[in-house]
């Protein structure tokens, strides 16, 4: 079973944002003739990265709502040139929509397991996947999606 990352998307103030971001990220790779993947850098390396390697996800929260996530590919440390060791997680080009679930403020990243992830949006119906964000993070805070 998958074990998934979670953290707060610094900067964005909706999934647009992300989307552009990502793009934005993935068209330079592509110029720079490698594979359209993001990297988030991070300062604590996960110490469980064989199981998030095995189908796991990096988990978006935006605007105190989990609402998408993007496959990661790979984990790869490194240290920086102050001498302390970090790592880049290697992000899919895809942002996959989730169901919005609510989730308090915290830093860095959390371990979030296959139980406690949001459903992906898609699997849910085409009708709920349909409505604006705006409304979908409506929905989730009145606890009806």
């Amino acid at each position: 079973m998958a074990l998934h990352l979670i953290k707060l998307c610094v900067g964005a103030d909706s999934l647009q944002d992300l989307r552009e971001w990502v793009a934005e990220r993935s068209l330079t790779a592509i110029a720079a003739g490698l594979q359209p993947h993001s990297t988030h850098t991070t300062r604590m390396v996960p110490k469980r990265a064989e199981e998030l390697l095995d189908g796991g996800s990096l988990y978006w929260v935006i605007k105190g709502q989990v609402t998408a996530r993007q496959p990661l590919l790979d984990i790869v440390t490194f240290t920086g040139g102050d001498g302390i060791g970090r790592c880049n997680l290697v992000l899919g080009p895809e942002i996959i929509e989730t169901v919005p679930q609510p989730k308090r403020p915290f830093q860095g990243w959390r371990y979030l397991t296959q139980e406690d992830a949001p459903r992906d949006l898609g699997a849910i119906g085409d009708d709920v996947a349909s409505m604006p964000e705006d409304l979908r993070r409506e929905l989730a805070e009145l606890g009806l999606l």
